[in-house]
């Protein structure tokens, strides 16, 4: 569960290293009552901003961009019971036509991206868990 304030490791070769959640696109509250927060699972969209990159990035540090979440540390459940959790909240930087920005993404991807019509970044990772 990725909210607002949450620290993403972006695993793509954009050259950006560490970006801050700002804003969880298109989801409503968790839960009911006072202290609701949207939040963010494997495949939605976040805006983030850029917090550590290398020097050869060519993405603007003083803009908003946004990411698609691929791996989370809270676990994911599937509709065949099981679960799914990874060691770190990890995002891909993606561009207005929801195409990644990078052309290489380092790390496993969820299954879950396939139906939420990321194709490029399926076809893009190492491996689909």
């Amino acid at each position: 569960m990725i909210q607002q304030e949450s620290m993403l490791e972006i695993a793509d070769n954009s050259g950006v290293k560490v970006a801050q959640c700002i804003k969880v696109l298109g989801r409503g509250s968790s839960r009911k009552g006072k202290d609701t927060r949207p939040t963010a699972t494997v495949g939605d969209i976040v805006s983030v901003a850029i917090k550590k990159t290398l020097p050869n990035c060519s993405l603007d540090k003083k803009k908003v961009h946004r990411c698609v979440i691929i791996r989370t540390k809270y676990p994911v459940r599937r509709p065949d019971g099981s679960y799914v959790r990874f060691d770190s909240n990890a995002a891909v930087m993606i561009g207005e036509d929801q195409n990644p920005i990078g052309t290489r993404i380092f790390g496993a991807v969820a299954r879950e991206l396939r139906e939420k019509n990321f194709m490029k970044i399926v076809s893009l990772a190492s491996e689909v868990v």
